[in-house]
């Protein structure tokens, strides 16, 4: 095993926290090229490009027409939004998860209240003129410099850096997030919204509609299966955990946002972190004991890149292993309806937005 590796585990760090921060202590930072539009910069990858972020929108204001190179996926937090594309529009409220697709076109992501979203973005992100004509792109690395330019210190995306001293974090004021504030579990556990029947497009959906289904060999853990991707390896999901997940390798990496209750993650405090954390788990990392610390469920959402390795134990045999094979097969069988991975309209940016002479 790498030194990277021994490295990352209980005894390492005391926060328990390498591969994690709590975004509620961070600053809302504009976006460039939109208007009223603020981010908390989460983690950017300069291998890969992709970003994640927390999206903030003023009420009234929209995100102007953009193309999504890589696509993103989003959960809508608080607030509400009008989502334009195609000629048709999609009302988004609270537990409201979708998937855009990489090279869809969006003419507007508009406010009508103070909204704020998730999103993890898979690439660059162009935003686009009136005429259609590029009016300027955000990538990873702009999102790097940004949180440099704050003093965010962002969560690091190698299992090598996530073994590393941290920089000191963030000092400013703390800008707490909408549902920090109060229990956000009816996000995903309480009943639909009246609006979910709202949905223009097939990319999105109401979360709360989806089923929670119980893997057999981990019967404390719900999964609300929301996309899985057959060619990427990907899986979306929300998570409702009780008592203690067994002991589990991450081949790829993944990363989570709590929404309620308390996880107890590593050598973390006794009360462990609540509503606003978010880790990321880099491709190799182990946990032992990572575990819900309160009476009610713990309720994250869950990116998951790669395949999750279960045994009792360092140097046991493995028990169990999750890929999207899996996770496809859970999905068919508890009756969740899955999130589709492309969109109909096969095109390019080119397509979009013409070069010029």
């Amino acid at each position: 095993m790498s030194e990277a590796a021994e490295g990352f585990n209980p005894e390492y760090d005391p926060t328990g926290i390498e591969g994690g921060l709590d975004t509620n202590l961070l600053p809302w930072i504009e976006v460039p090229g939109t208007d009223g539009i603020h981010m908390k910069t989460v983690r950017a990858s300069m291998e890969s490009g992709m970003f994640s972020i927390i999206l903030k929108f003023e009420e009234g204001k929209a995100l102007p027409p953009s193309v999504f190179l890589g696509g993103l996926d989003i959960l809508i937090l608080s607030g509400q939004v009008t989502y334009e594309e195609g000629g048709k529009t999609s009302t988004l409220t609270p537990g409201t998860w979708g998937y855009i697709s990489a090279n869809t076109k969006v003419s507007e992501i508009a406010a009508t209240q103070e909204t704020e979203i998730l999103a993890n973005v898979f690439n660059a992100v162009t935003f686009l003129n009136a005429d259609n004509s590029v009016a300027s792109i955000l990538t990873a690395m702009d999102v790097n410099q940004l949180a440099k330019q704050h003093g965010v210190s962002m969560v690091p995306s190698s299992l090598a850096d996530c073994a590393k001293q941290r920089p000191e974090a963030y000092q400013g004021e703390p800008a707490p997030l909408a549902i920090a504030t109060r229990n956000a579990k009816d996000l995903v556990d309480g009943e639909p919204s009246g609006e979910s029947s709202a949905f223009a497009h097939p990319n999105f959906i109401d979360s709360r509609q989806v089923p929670w289904i119980i893997n057999p060999d981990l019967p404390e853990i719900g999964l609300k299966i929301l996309r899985v991707s057959e060619e990427t390896g990907v899986i979306s999901l929300i998570v409702k955990h009780k008592g203690v997940a067994n002991p589990h390798t991450h081949i790829g990496a993944a990363d989570f946002l709590v929404l309620s209750g308390s996880i107890g993650y590593r050598a973390g405090p006794p009360e462990g972190y609540g509503a606003g954390m978010w880790f990321y788990e880099p491709a190799g990392a182990r946990h032992e004991s990572t575990q819900s610390l309160t009476d009610e469920p713990l309720i994250y959402t869950a990116n998951v890149y790669g395949p999750l390795v279960f045994d009792s134990g360092r140097g046991t045999p493995v028990e169990a292993v999750l890929s999207w094979v899996e996770y496809t097969a859970l999905a068919e069988g508890g009756g969740a309806k899955l999130v589709p991975n492309t969109s109909p309209e096969e095109t390019s940016l080119l397509a979009w937005a013409p070069l010029k002479g």
